[in-house]
């Protein structure tokens, strides 16, 4: 099974508050998105590939609502607190965070978690407090898995390394599996490779022999689970990423890098045919 994510980050932000949406107003956003995409990616086999769009939280009911009957879009959302409520148990007393089951309410069916900005916000709350263990970072992001899993979510768990870690990523990665997926369903994981090193502008991609040392060891390390590329499925690398065994996806953010940057639904569904026919 080849899995296509979409992380649609922060952009229902209109541009002139700074942000990169250029697609419609922020109440129709989701809606506009998925009503775009559906149609294009209805032709693929569900059988061979899946599509999960993880969209910020305000757009998630207009995207469920705004599916067709048999859409091939599953939704997500961009992570899930620690806890959550139970039956005869807590009913809810979570004010600013997202209990999984507050997603799955809504009509999310996935979360996003452990994606390298999530892992520096709680990398900086903790040095706040006077703490640099990075296994409290893993140890907190188990604690979420488990709570999405308990809740019916499946879970895109992302691991990468930064630039100061790749002497010893293999340290950093093991890590990041053997704490942050501790006692959960793997069935129920897809693995995102993030190289936090090579993301962004002036920055040298992962090569195809990087990517595929560091698929084999994620693979290697969690009994086979499949791991997508996190650094950023694009038209420019979407025939190399395709071509390698080892790699079952990828996680596209921004579709244009240069002009007007942001998200487009027809180039998102020209990255995925560029992917899908060279499987």
């Amino acid at each position: 099974m080849k899995h296509i994510f979409l992380n649609l980050k922060r952009f229902d932000i209109p541009v002139e508050l700074g942000g990169v949406n250029r697609l419609s107003p922020v109440g129709e956003w989701g809606a506009n998105i998925v009503h775009r995409s559906e149609g294009g990616l209805s032709g693929y086999d569900p059988r061979q590939v899946e599509f999960v769009d993880f969209f910020p939280e305000a757009h998630i009911l207009g995207a469920a609502q705004a599916r067709g009957e048999h859409s091939p879009i599953r939704l997500g959302c961009q992570g899930v607190f620690r806890a959550d409520t139970s039956v005869r148990g807590n009913f809810g007393a979570f004010t600013t965070n997202r209990p999984a089951h507050a997603a799955a309410a809504l009509g999310c069916e996935w979360t996003l978690i452990g994606h390298c900005e999530e892992r520096n916000d709680k990398a900086g709350v903790l040095a706040e407090a006077g703490v640099s263990d990075t296994a409290a970072v893993n140890r907190i992001l188990n604690a979420e898995i488990k709570a999405a899993q308990a809740a019916g979510l499946r879970v895109l768990y992302c691991v990468g390394e930064t630039e100061a870690e790749q002497p010893c990523w293999q340290q950093v990665l093991g890590e990041a599996l053997s704490i942050g997926l501790d006692d959960v369903d793997l069935s129920k994981i897809v693995i995102a490779y993030e190289p936090i090193w090579s993301i962004g502008p002036g920055k040298t991609p992962a090569d195809r022999p990087y990517i595929e040392k560091i698929a084999r060891f994620l693979k290697k390390g969690t009994g086979d689970v499949d791991v997508v590329y996190g650094g950023g499925l694009k038209a420019d690398n979407a025939a190399m990423l395709a071509s390698i065994p080892e790699v079952d996806g990828g996680l596209i953010a921004l579709t244009r890098f240069s002009g007007e940057i942001g998200f487009y639904p027809e180039e998102y569904l020209e990255i995925i045919r560029l992917y899908m026919e060279e499987i």
